[in-house]
C-alpha cells in the first residue's frame, strides 16, 4: 500500500492561495469571516463597557451573535448556490430555446 511519491511542501499551495481559491468557488465564505471577526472585535471593545453585566453572559451574547452572523452568511451562499445552479439556467438559458 506503499507509494512511490513522497509528500512535499511545495507541492501543497499555499494558506493565501488556498483562501482566495475557496473565496472564488463560494464567495460569502469570506463574508462570513469578516463578519464573525467584526462581531468579536466589536464586543471585545464593549467589553470595558458591559456595566452590570456579568462577563459569561457577555461572552454568550458575543458568541450568538457571532454564530448568527456566519449562519446567515452560509444560508447566503446556499441559497446563491441554489440560484446559481438551478434557477438561472432554467429560466435564463437562451441556446436550449
Amino acid at each position: 500500500m506503499s507509494s512511490d511519491r513522497q509528500w512535499s511542501a511545495d507541492e501543497d499551495e499555499g494558506q493565501f492561495s488556498r483562501l482566495m481559491r475557496k473565496s472564488r468557488d463560494s464567495p460569502f465564505v469570506p463574508v462570513g469571516l469578516a463578519g464573525f471577526v467584526t462581531v468579536v472585535s466589536y464586543g471585545l471593545y464593549k467589553f470595558k463597557n458591559r456595566r452590570h453585566q456579568k462577563m459569561s453572559i457577555h461572552f454568550i451574547h458575543m458568541r450568538v451573535a457571532a454564530q448568527g452572523f456566519v449562519v446567515g452568511a452560509v444560508t447566503l451562499g446556499v441559497l446563491y448556490s441554489m440560484y446559481k445552479d438551478y434557477i438561472r439556467p432554467r429560466f435564463f438559458d437562451i441556446s436550449k430555446k
